[in-house]
């Protein structure tokens, strides 16, 4: 089986957690057997995985996303990186032509895309497996999958099949609708369209090249900051004629706001916070090393993060973006290919970080023109470079780094480190990779 997983977007209704760099999506909120955590890739990852070891996994993400697939799904994992947003058709079209030329699956062969965050069990993956193969008949260019409505939201968009078999043709698709008016679709057999789907790569291959001007992979790669924005749905689904539907009853949720998300999480309290017994309905998230108090409070929702604090009611939670979007603030917590990084202290001249290297990860070799650097080991052992003098290092050892010289750290254990950046134009910008001899 092969799999595209979409994963784009902020996030920012699950604002503190996450931001425009750490997508809901690698929050770790799920319990896994080991009484750790993880996130949603993490689970749908493993998920496809337990019930096809040998699928291919491809993530089509942008290209400030790959450093936290990488930190949480390992180097291996296959992605198609946008170079930068052009909405769904252009991002599935990139990935079905990086799994033509690039990975060299056939053209013939199927492909089911979905998105990388929905919270569903194992029956959701084989009923993805039989999107694929139904997608194999060639019956139809595009099999959709219908989620059987529990409920008449306004959030989803509605399939409207033209009969009541497990697999049919499509008759007709609405947006999305009133309260009132979803009850009505659902008395006439109404679907959830939950934007997952099946194909053989050739039809999105050929229809790719109908819309856009390019020759292979690379070319498309390069020519995809030109592209016109424009969703799946407009320029593919709604001008193809041959679609079916194959209806999906078990579990599905999609987690996009925190009145959703505390409705899958396991424990009332991840992180440091208690509440007292007059409490009911109270979920904590705290990510701070400081702890919350919660009291005499009903469907409240309290997330804490180096980005800010949430303390909302739960179904006004769901109202958060507008507010979110005023703020203008530094990005405080990422994780990155390496191991992540946490701001501390932001000031005129200088900002302070925290950060953490996974045993055996390294940073790229660098150098800044407008800052200066200092490191001091506070944990672990390993190796820095410094203009090409290597140095190993522990805990307590301090490395000062001048504005343009060349550097770079690697942890032989896991290494935690302050990092203070001295300067009057401190930027995420000013940054010049090299390669090491």
């Amino acid at each position: 089986m092969n799999i595209v997983l979409l994963s784009g977007g902020s996030g920012k209704r699950l604002w503190p957690l996450s931001n425009d760099i750490r997508s809901k999506q690698f929050i770790k909120i799920f319990k896994t057997e080991k009484d750790d955590y993880e996130s949603m890739v993490q689970r749908v990852y493993s998920q496809i995985k337990k019930v096809d070891s040998d699928a291919t996994v491809t993530i089509a993400t942008s290209k400030t996303q790959v450093s936290a697939i990488h930190n949480q799904l390992g180097e291996k994992v296959s992605i198609s990186v946008e170079p930068c947003r052009r909405d769904t058709f252009p991002a599935i079209a990139l990935a079905t032509s990086y799994l033509v030329d690039v990975m060299k699956i056939s053209p013939e062969e199927s492909v089911v895309v979905c998105p990388v965050d929905p919270y569903v069990e194992d029956d959701y993956f084989q009923a993805l497996k039989g999107l694929a193969e139904q997608a194999d008949k060639g019956e139809a260019n595009l099999v959709l999958m219908g989620i059987e409505p529990t409920y008449p939201s306004e959030k989803y968009g509605y399939i409207i099949p033209e009969s009541s078999d497990n697999t049919s043709m499509v008759k007709t698709f609405k947006e999305k609708p009133t309260e009132d008016v979803a009850r009505e679709y659902i008395a006439q057999g109404a679907l959830w369209n939950g934007g997952v789907f099946a194909y053989k790569l050739k039809y999105v291959l050929q229809r790719a090249h109908e819309l856009i001007e390019f020759i292979d992979y690379a070319d498309l790669f390069d020519k995809y900051e030109i592209l016109t924005k424009i969703s799946f749905d407009y320029a593919v689904v709604e001008h193809e004629d041959k679609i079916q539907v194959q209806r999906f009853s078990g579990e599905w949720k999609d987690l996009g706001t925190w009145n959703t998300l505390t409705e899958a999480m396991e424990e009332n309290v991840i992180g440091k916070g208690i509440m007292n017994d007059a409490c009911s309905d109270v979920h904590i998230l705290n990510e701070m090393d400081v702890p919350i108090l919660a009291m005499g409070l009903h469907d409240v929702v309290i997330s804490a993060s180096p980005e800010g604090i949430l303390v909302s009611d739960k179904e006004q939670s769901s109202y958060i973006k507008p507010f979110v979007d005023k703020f203008e603030q530094q990005i405080m917590f990422a994780e990155k290919s390496w191991g992540s990084y946490k701001v501390i202290d932001v000031e005129s001249g200088s900002m302070t970080i925290k950060v953490t290297l996974n045993p055996g990860h390294k940073m790229n070799y660098h150098s800044h023109k407008n800052r200066d650097e200092v490191w001091v080991v506070l944990w672990g052992e390993g190796k820095t470079i410094v203009d090409g003098r290597e140095q190993n290092v522990k805990a307590g050892d301090v490395i000062t780094m001048k504005a343009e010289c060349k550097h770079t750290v690697i942890a032989s254990t896991e290494l935690k480190l302050i990092e203070v950046q001295i300067g009057n134009e401190i930027s995420v910008s000013d940054k010049q990779k090299f390669e090491m001899n």
